[in-house]
């Protein structure tokens, strides 16, 4: 009766062996259910977090602000823009929450390059910088590179430069001179006050409504970036874009802010 009892257990086994065999090829075990949906949920994921972007400018203060928060945001943008596989653009400075961005930003792996004014860089490097820094001679030029190199915006909180050149992006974009998508990463309501001094422009007849659509905003950079990467324009440019000379933003005559 043992001996019964070992047969068929053996020939149970035998069958199972086969079966496997069948299933999964020389040997090799089919994929449990599990295993097939974490690889279909890893696959999936690897296609939302791939960017339709390059590069990406991001403007911020070369203080770090009175908010742990703002620290926070920005060293998060920075490690959002590593997870989909985006170089960094930025003012070039080693302080504040440059320093910030763009530390995560090269330590996640990716290209940072950083565009100052020689002027400036007594004030805005401190240390050693990463990443590659170009040099130009004034802020004209800085702006101009910066977007010449750039897929698109993002404004972390920031002072008076900051919103110069947040604005003046924005302005370029209602002229036509680019298409490129503009966001505010509007930590604790940061921008909720230019947010409304814009709506109220709109409301007043100086800004008109289709070119409010030019910023987006979101509280956290993964939902400011998947906004950005799903922005189309549809205000109507005061002038067609190939109709702007690049001679007129202080651009070497090869470079392409428009592009």
């Amino acid at each position: 009766k043992i001996a019964s009892i070992v047969v068929v257990g053996y020939l149970y086994l035998l069958q199972c062996l086969r079966e496997k065999a069948r299933e999964g090829g020389r040997g090799k075990e089919r994929p449990t259910c599990w295993e097939e949906r974490t690889e279909a949920a890893m696959e999936s994921d690897k296609a939302t977090r791939e960017s339709k972007f390059k590069r990406i400018c991001v403007f911020c203060g070369s203080s770090q602000g009175k908010k742990r928060s703002y620290q926070d945001a920005a060293v998060e943008l920075g490690r959002e823009l590593v997870a989909r596989s985006i170089d960094l653009v930025y003012g070039g400075g080693s302080v504040g929450l440059m320093g910030l961005v763009s530390q995560s930003v090269y330590e996640g792996g990716r290209h940072v390059i950083g565009v100052i004014p020689k002027t400036l860089m007594p004030r805005e490097i401190t240390g050693e910088t990463v990443g590659e820094v170009k040099a130009v001679a004034d802020m004209h030029q800085r702006k101009a590179e910066m977007a010449r190199q750039s897929d698109a915006f993002i404004a972390l909180p920031g002072g008076y430069g900051t919103l110069e050149e947040l604005l003046e992006v924005i302005t370029w974009a209602q002229l036509g001179i680019h298409d490129k998508p503009v966001g505010l990463l509007n930590v604790d309501g940061y921008y909720n006050s230019l947010l409304t001094f814009i709506d109220k422009a709109v409301e007043e007849g100086f800004i008109s409504p289709s070119a409010r659509h030019i910023i987006v905003s979101a509280p956290t950079a993964k939902e400011l970036v998947k906004k950005l990467e799903e922005y189309f324009p549809r205000h109507d440019s005061i002038a067609p874009k190939l109709n702007w000379e690049i001679e007129q933003l202080g651009c070497p005559p090869k470079s392409e802010i428009s592009r």
